[in-house]
Order: C-alpha cells, then structure tokens, then sequence
C-alpha cells in the first residue's frame, strides 16, 4: 500500500497524466497552492503524528525539507529518492511519512521548503491550523 493524501489524489486528477513534476519550476506553484495543506497533525495512540505527506509526493522539485516544532532546533525531513519515470513521486510503501511526538508536544510547526532552483519558502502553522 502506497501513502496519498486526498489532495495529492485530486491534483492528480487536475492535472494530465503526461506532466512530470520533478523541478522547482513544475512543483513550486502547486506547493504554492496548497499551502495550507503541506502538513497535517493528528492524535493518535498517545502521541502527536506529524504528516509531511504532500511534501513527499512533490519532493522531486525540492533540494532539502526543514521543520521547527515550537521553538525547538531545525530538523532536516530525510525523503526517499525521486523516480524520474513516475508522474508523481509516490511514497514507497514501507515508508511512514510522519513524525512523532510526545502526545501535546506540537504547539506550532515552522515549514521550510528549499526548491532546487535555489528559492526557499516557509509557513509556521499552529496546532489548531493543521489538526486533523
């Protein structure tokens, strides 16, 4: 079983099964689009489940994904290699495209985004914005 979330099932369908996403250029103003939707957050058997889902599926025109819970450090979100033959590059299927967190622990999620053009583009997001 492979990860989707409902909106990368929808850009699918929006858009022709011939186009390739794997550039700044071809990535950016869908990311752009969806912005609210880059994580999600949900409770689950006692911890915080933070989704970094659509990121993944969109990853092939992104050079590198950092997040900050609260105030805490910078970490780097580590995402499977891009397969140049997909349309969109699926989240294989013994991969978890979450991380975890003491149950509470997420307060605010700071998303920065490095496009492989060089451009970097952020959001913060409270916990109430991307609960699920």
């Amino acid at each position: 079983m492979k990860w989707m979330h409902a909106g990368a099932i929808w850009l699918m369908a929006a858009f022709p099964a011939a186009a390739q996403f794997d550039s700044a250029e071809q990535v950016k103003p869908i990311l752009q689009m969806i912005k609210p939707q880059w994580v999600s957050l949900r409770e689950f058997n006692g911890q915080d489940l933070l989704y970094f889902t659509l990121l993944e599926v969109y990853r092939c025109g992104l050079d590198q994904i950092r997040y900050v819970i609260n105030d805490g450090k910078p970490s780097v979100w580590e995402t499977p290699p891009c397969e140049s033959d997909e349309t969109f590059s699926e989240i294989p299927a013994d991969r978890l495209p979450y991380a975890t967190f003491k149950l509470g622990a997420v307060d605010q999620v700071r998303i920065e985004l490095t496009y492989d053009d060089g451009t970097v583009e952020t959001e913060t997001y409270t916990r109430a914005a991307i609960m699920q």
